[in-house]
């Protein structure tokens, strides 16, 4: 096949291309009604009380770890299998990084792990958890609350490979994720190869509204102009800042492509588990592991992973075919930034790594691409 396969990419229609023009020519570019418009579209897409729109998934992350009270004094337990925002945010407010190891069946943040380093510790040395909803396969947060009850911490959800996927709790309620149910925030990434597309971008649900309203005012450099905040008021024009906030806004025309494309989104989504399942069955009775949901679970399928020896001769051997496979992740913990740290022993996560390989997923992948895709990766095999 000569056209190039990339592992995922942006689908922009001709509805997209006219919701931006429109908001192009509209009185706004920025901090308009769009903003607001989208905030609430999909706030109620992932069923919870407040969204805020910012500047990309890292500002989100950055956001809430500013609002939840990180600091020098803070200690924050995540997983080394995600991207590096994960960790980052934490240190970007100067608290430290502890990595627990991975579920080797799920690849998501090990909860045995979790309780582990919780349980080891004097009470209160932790003060949150950041749990990845890795490649789409949702965290159970019901868990996860239960726990960090136990130990006073909060929990930021990074559901940014996972708008429209869902667990069920033990109540047999299906909790999508970033709803707010289990969640002190969430967060999700409107980059190219995701979901929703907007170029960049990022949103922060929640439902506490005390959250919400610092965040809201920390994303425009902690400024307000609501009478009932000011301390003085010289006129309709007058504003104060309150804390140390951030430039993280998001635009109205981005705004317009996100509403487009959410528009979208379930029928995407249900390519996408198309795919995987074709996916799931060319690979059965093979020598390639793949992760298998239960039927409980959701799955968005932000990616695609299968785990194989030699996966750099597979990975080479692809690209030769003009398949573009990629890896997700490079763990965390290995990063010289943080091997300078300290040491953060995580082996199911370094054995995921040596062998995991993202083939191509997203809605416009053609069977006849797919096809293409299966035949390569066992010809290799072979």
């Amino acid at each position: 096949m000569n056209r190039k396969i990339p592992y995922g990419k942006q689908y922009i229609s001709e509805e997209d291309i006219a919701a931006v023009s429109k908001a192009l020519t509209a009185d706004f570019l920025t901090q308009g009604p769009t903003i607001l418009e989208f905030e609430n579209k999909f706030a109620a897409y992932v069923g919870s009380k407040y969204a805020i729109a910012v500047a990309n998934g890292t500002a989100a992350l950055h956001l809430c770890t500013l609002a939840l009270g990180v600091n020098e004094k803070s200690k924050v337990i995540t997983t080394p299998i995600t991207f590096t925002a994960s960790a980052n945010c934490v240190r970007y407010c100067d608290g430290e990084v502890d990595f627990a190891d991975i579920d080797s069946e799920t690849v998501l943040l090990s909860i045995e792990s979790v309780r582990k380093k919780l349980a080891l510790a004097p009470k209160g040395t932790y003060q949150g958890i950041i749990p990845v909803d890795f490649a789409g396969y949702p965290v159970d947060l019901e868990a996860y609350r239960k726990l960090a009850d136990e130990y006073g911490c909060w929990i930021i959800e990074d559901a940014c490979h996972a708008p429209g996927g869902y667990f069920t709790d033990s109540k047999g309620i299906k909790q999508r994720c970033g709803n707010g149910q289990y969640a002190d925030l969430a967060i999700f990434s409107f980059h190219p190869v995701k979901h929703i597309a907007c170029g960049e971008g990022g949103m922060i649900t929640t439902n506490n509204e005390k959250l919400y309203q610092k965040i809201m005012a920390l994303r425009t450099h902690g400024i307000t102009k609501d009478p009932k905040k000011l301390t003085e008021n010289h006129g309709g024009w007058y504003y104060e800042m309150h804390d140390l906030g951030y430039n993280y806004r998001f635009t109205d025309f981005q705004a317009a492509l996100g509403i487009s494309q959410l528009s979208r989104a379930p029928e995407n989504l249900k390519r996408r588990k198309a795919i995987a399942k074709k996916y799931d069955e060319a690979f059965k009775g093979t020598a390639f592991e793949v992760i298998l949901p239960d039927n409980n679970t959701g799955h968005a399928y932000h990616l695609y992973v299968i785990q194989t020896d030699n996966r750099k001769g597979l990975y080479d051997y692809l690209r030769t075919k003009n398949i573009f496979a990629q890896i997700h992740y490079i763990p965390v913990n290995t990063q010289p930034y943080y091997k300078d740290r300290g040491e953060y022993p995580t082996p199911n996560a370094n054995k995921y790594y040596d062998r995991c390989l993202s083939l191509p997923m997203y809605p416009t992948l053609t069977d006849e691409e797919q096809d293409w895709v299966v035949e390569q990766v066992k010809s290799f095999r072979k």
